[in-house]
């Protein structure tokens, strides 16, 4: 190896360590090692290794391998958002290209292959059961990226994680790749968390060296190139950007799956208006608390039906459901459920409402679209971009009483309703196949 060269550096300290280095240590063993015969390479590598990292077998991956990144999404009992795009990219991927999929480690300090059972729930697009406790067995080997492709098709949570990937993607001499989701927590930093933006800010930095990302919308394409533009104003260069648009579709539920969720409601509540994901406050579920008051004060008999998971920033959303659930208001709250009865929902629904504030797509919206159900959501950004095939209603979504008018509209009047049932009917359709093919092609470089 030449020891002047970082490249060579990064990728000893990693397979004699077995853990990735972070940029500080590559660098400044570089810089000393211009200084001496390997002495400053053999500190870097006692201080990064630990007793368990030794004992661990490190391989590397081939030249043509294609290695993806699913560490997050592996563990995740989610099955919209995210976690969908990457169980139904990579189940193809492996499928028709022979992708390798690999995690982390528990301590995020390097990359390894899967167990079997891990395995198989990425090859078959499945989410983990928590209920299932799974065998360890033995440890999987780690795999350092080398000179092959490296793709990350998820959001990168973990501060850790994000510092170890930037030398990855500088160092490894791999082609990399990313899907570049949203920068909310750049653009409406005030509806997230307080570390969640820290840590994405660390996730932007990592992808800063990376070859190719391809942006969900033309609103996270906008979104990722003002970012790119100020990576240039620092004399730095980002990743290429090409808009893979996501496609709107989703497997119709099982004839069990519709009884299932029909047999939650009775005859009395009226017709389903149902809202699909988290409660984080920029999803606007108070808006469509409000603009349900207004309708239920009015006398509109119908159910509000949330389905999806709790989230920062969502105790007041919950202290309001829980007044309106004590004003007996039919109000229904529903936590994660599986595929089948998500797709239940949407077609047992009247209409689906999506006015969110910022969102790199906005899948609720594409997913009822497509199962023939019209939707409510924003007049801007991606959710306006989905909207335009037809079968949805644009609002406001600051305007409570616009959202309000909007949900009455299409409650009270049939022929409106059949007229966007019609056009979500006749939408062009987008599959899954189509999104994993041109995906793929950008981010690895090869033709699918």
């Amino acid at each position: 190896m030449d020891p002047k060269d970082p490249s060579e550096i990064w990728l000893t300290l990693a397979v004699m360590s077995g853990r990735l280095p972070d940029n500080q240590l590559v660098q400044a063993t570089a810089l000393a090692s211009r200084f001496d015969r390997g002495e400053s390479l053999d500190k870097a590598i006692r201080s990064l290794s630990t007793p368990s990292s030794l004992a661990r077998q490190v391989v590397l991956p081939e030249p043509g391998d294609v290695l993806v990144d699913v560490a997050t999404t592996l563990d995740s009992p989610f099955t919209t958002g995210i976690q969908r795009v990457v169980r139904e990219s990579v189940m193809r991927w492996i499928r028709d290209h022979g992708a390798r999929p690999i995690t982390w480690t528990t301590t995020l300090s390097c990359t390894r292959l899967l167990r079997p059972h891990e395995q198989e729930l990425m090859e078959k697009g499945l989410a983990p059961d928590p209920t299932v406790r799974q065998p360890r067995g033995q440890q999987p080997a780690l795999v350092v990226p080398w000179e092959c492709t490296y793709i990350l098709p998820e959001v990168v949570g973990e501060y850790s994680r994000s510092v170890l990937l930037q030398p990855l993607a500088r160092y490894s001499r791999c082609r990399t790749g990313a899907v570049g989701y949203d920068v909310v927590a750049v653009t409406s930093a005030e509806t997230r968390g307080g570390h969640d933006n820290e840590h994405f800010l660390e996730y932007l930095n990592a992808l800063q060296p990376f070859d190719a990302i391809t942006p969900i919308s033309r609103a996270s394409e906008a979104e990722f190139e003002g970012w790119h533009q100020a990576l240039a104003g620092a004399g730095l260069t980002g990743p290429e950007l090409r808009e893979v648009t996501l496609p709107a579709s989703i497997h119709p539920a099982s004839e069990e799956a519709r009884e299932e969720f029909a047999a939650v409601f009775d005859d009395s509540s009226g017709p389903v208006v149902l809202v699909v994901g988290s409660h984080e406050p920029r999803k606007n579920h108070l808006a469509v608390l409000h603009a349900a008051e207004l309708l239920w004060r009015r006398g509109h008999v119908f159910t509000l039906c949330f389905l999806g998971a709790r989230s920062w920033g969502g105790k007041e959303f919950r202290e309001n459901v829980a007044d309106l659930q004590a004003a007996d208001r039919s109000l229904l709250m529903l936590g994660g459920v599986d595929d089948d009865i998500l797709a239940a929902a949407y077609t047992h629904a009247r209409f689906s409402v999506f006015p969110s504030l910022n969102e790199g797509f906005g899948l609720p919206v594409a997913e009822s679209l497509a199962l023939g159900t019209p939707v409510i959501t924003s007049n801007f950004g991606s959710m306006a971009q989905i909207a335009e095939g037809g079968g949805a209603l644009t609002v406001d979504p600051r305007d409570d009483y616009a959202l309000s008018e909007a949900m009455e509209a299409l409650l009270g009047d049939d022929l409106v309703l059949s007229t966007l049932e019609k056009e979500a009917a006749a939408r062009p359709k987008r599959t899954w196949d189509d999104y994993a093919r041109e995906t793929w092609e950008v981010l690895t470089g090869r033709l699918a």
